[in-house]
């Protein structure tokens, strides 16, 4: 810190002020730091400093969006899990939302590698990076919640995605069903290719012919579930042969597509059967009630907050970095037999 303040000319209270609260620095001084510090590749680290301030107790759980993320409670469910164990623990909860744009990746990193927060649970998001530095680098103990990132050594909470919509399929395939409508998320998503790959898989050990898949979807976030779901609608009205089971990769689509297609005269689940995958409590006022893969979002916020406070005490570096929350399939009215051909 002393040889950036050298070379940006300032002192070394300023250099450490703009580092750990940039508004507090007038934005010339601020970008001459910012180029010393880029110039020396210093890094500030929050734990070091924590060290000599004193350690932080509160905990930043990063969003993948906007808080209306969906119309599912899965995420104040995430939510009130984790601050109940934070609470429980001595810690409090910061929520950032992660946009995806660089105003607020910054002033994300600018909160871990201040040393405001201790350590920090990302959820279903890829880890915030802004001019090469990412959170990663601040020094923190990081947990992933629902987003595999072992791969990265990042400590991970999942659920078993794929496992899941696979035994789902299966229960739909043993009650006779052949031709299957997937409603999909973005293609590129995690989740999405481990959903689209159970049911993938349990066709293939089926022995069913896998273009008997109708794929919809695929392009806009999980954010945007209810226009993904209308979308489907106009797809699957289009189909000559049209599937007699809907897979949908959100509640949020399955809830939206299954109105849309009632709407066009289609029975459920007589002539068609609905599964989707999230478990909001919002499901079973559908109608009909709406079948569907229930994630244990409450156990699994429990088992990230432990994992996390293990690796800020220094016990959890021999665990596995990835532990599977399975989830489990509600059977609800909105699926049944196919109709006879």
């Amino acid at each position: 810190m002393a040889d950036v303040a050298k070379l940006a000319g300032v002192a070394i209270s300023t250099v450490s002020r703009a580092l750990a609260n940039p508004g507090r620095v007038n934005e010339k001084t601020r970008v001459k730091i910012e180029a010393a510090a880029k110039t020396l590749g210093y890094t500030p680290n929050a734990m070091a400093r924590n060290l000599r301030v004193g350690k932080s107790n509160i905990i930043m759980i990063i969003l993948p969006g906007s808080l209306h993320y969906g119309a599912s409670q899965i995420i104040p469910q995430v939510l009130q899990s984790i601050n109940q164990s934070l609470i429980q623990n001595g810690y409090h909860l910061m929520i950032a939302n992660l946009d995806r744009d660089e105003t607020s990746e910054r002033h994300i990193l600018n909160l871990a590698f201040g040393g405001t927060v201790r350590g920090a649970i990302i959820l279903s998001s890829e880890l915030p990076e802004v001019g090469g530095k990412s959170l990663a680098d601040a020094g923190l103990p990081i947990v992933s919640l629902l987003l595999d990132m072992s791969g990265a050594e990042l400590p991970s909470v999942v659920t078993n995605d794929r496992g899941a919509v696979k035994e789902a399929a299966e229960a739909l395939i043993a009650l006779g069903h052949k031709r299957f409508f997937y409603i999909a998320g973005p293609g590129d998503n995690y989740h999405d290719i481990e959903r689209f790959g159970g049911l993938a898989e349990a066709f293939e050990e089926a022995g069913l012919d896998p273009n008997a898949i109708v794929r919809s979807g695929g392009v806009l976030s999980y954010q945007f579930g209810f226009e993904t779901g209308k979308q489907a609608v106009e797809d699957f009205a289009e189909l000559e042969n049209r599937p007699t089971a809907a897979i949908a990769a959100s509640d949020d689509m399955a809830i939206s597509f299954m109105s849309g297609v009632q709407a066009l005269g289609v029975r459920i689940p007589e002539d068609l059967s609905v599964v989707s995958f999230d478990g909001s409590p919002v499901c079973e006022y559908c109608h009909p009630p709406l079948s569907t893969i229930e994630q244990p979002v409450e156990e699994m916020g429990r088992a990230a907050v432990a994992t996390l406070l293990r690796r800020m005490e220094g016990a959890g570096d021999r665990e596995p970095l990835r532990q599977t929350v399975p989830s489990r399939l509600i059977r609800r009215q909105s699926i049944g037999a196919p109709p006879s051909e």
